[in-house]
């Protein structure tokens, strides 16, 4: 039974049907060509972006332990915590930004979007990043060896969020330049 109301295009569901994925690889591969080798291309990029403030950071803690004589020294034990954070908070806020990628998603011309097609949200953002370090750091090479066997080339922790990662230049095609003639 499903019926849309005047306010909503979406029509309501009480079938017990799942919503059907917005991404399907076999309908839409250009979706998903070349996104594993982008993607990890993007995660050295976004590496990047996340250190050179943490490195920043401790080379300030290291001068200013020397300018007051090793008190200052006291807050590397702070430092270790706020990268954490940091990088926590910027994957937050970049897929939870409009465009639903990190600095190193947008230079590869990857975005990040649920399974269903909604752009991510700063708990999901946050929450991938935690998820992909956990992961990680129990799974290494599985969690890599999962996404060279699915069609939308998804890792393990997309499976738990229930996330996908897409090409965005097939998804929002360029606008064509204005003719001169």
């Amino acid at each position: 039974m499903s019926y849309s109301d005047s306010g909503n295009s979406r029509p309501w569901r009480n079938d017990g049907g799942a919503q059907p994925h917005a991404y399907d690889p076999y309908l839409h591969p250009e979706l998903f060509r070349g996104v594993a080798t982008r993607r990890a291309f993007a995660f050295l990029i976004d590496m990047v972006v996340i250190s050179v403030p943490v490195i920043l950071g401790y080379i300030f803690i290291a001068v200013f332990g020397v300018v007051t004589l090793g008190i200052g020294w006291a807050l590397f034990w702070l430092a270790w915590p706020a990268s954490v954070i940091w990088a926590i908070v910027y994957y937050g806020a970049c897929i939870g930004g409009p465009s639903s990628a990190t600095v190193g998603m947008r230079i590869m011309d990857l975005e990040l979007r649920t399974w269903y097609g909604a752009p991510g949200y700063f708990v999901l953002g946050a929450t991938h990043a935690v998820l992909f370090w956990v992961s990680v750091s129990f799974l290494s090479p599985f969690v890599v060896l999962v996404g060279l066997f699915n069609g939308r080339r998804r890792l393990l922790h997309d499976f738990v969020l229930g996330t996908v990662v897409i090409n965005n230049s097939v998804r929002a095609p360029a606008p064509q330049t204005a003719r001169t003639w």
